[in-house]
């Protein structure tokens, strides 16, 4: 006789600890319409593989490998970079309760000889590159006091920098839509 009451209070309570309040699903919502907006404004360069998006708890990030916007061990953006951030400005334009976090990386290969008077290392070469597609996106009406910018370097690597392959997925530039603080 006992289980039965305490099995019906356990249930109840699993049921109510499930429950999420209204603010913390209008968040969501929120967050998946950014995601949504995105996903439909960047259809084709999501199809062809030049980048990734992804709903992580609380942003949105955007995932462009390095050699969609950068020619190989260049700083300046190319015309293949800056036509898919031209199609992504428009979507990034009023989101103005949003801040939006450029973050460049690179794999862990020490800069070469040629770019090391302008570069000392990798992290700076990484704050260029961020810096060039931050001021783009300005460029392109993106408000500018919502848009910031970090070279990361070789930290954080997405895959092994033993191959060819691997470095490549580390050359990357992230871009995180997320809330701004209130």
């Amino acid at each position: 006789m006992f289980l039965r009451p305490t099995l019906a209070l356990l249930c109840s309570a699993a049921l109510l600890s499930a429950c999420v309040p209204q603010s913390r699903y209008n968040e969501q919502v929120e967050k998946t319409t950014t995601y949504q907006q995105l996903d439909a404004q960047l259809k084709s360069e999501i199809a062809a593989d030049r980048l990734q998006i992804e709903q992580l708890q609380k942003l949105v990030r955007l995932t462009l490998a390095d050699g969609i916007l950068f020619p190989e061990g260049g700083w300046e953006l190319n015309e293949a970079g800056k036509s898919m951030l031209a199609k992504l400005a428009p979507a990034l334009k009023d989101m103005s309760d949003q801040r939006i976090v450029v973050k460049g990386f690179t794999d862990n290969v020490p800069i070469g000889p040629e770019l090391r008077e302008r570069f000392p290392n990798n992290v700076e070469l990484s704050k260029v590159r961020a810096d060039a597609v931050a001021s783009f996106l300005v460029a392109e009406g993106v408000p500018p006091g919502i848009v910031y910018a970090s070279g990361l370097g070789e930290t954080h690597p997405v895959a092994s920098n033993e191959t060819p392959q691997g470095r490549a997925q580390n050359r990357r530039v992230e871009i995180d839509i997320v809330e701004a603080p209130a």
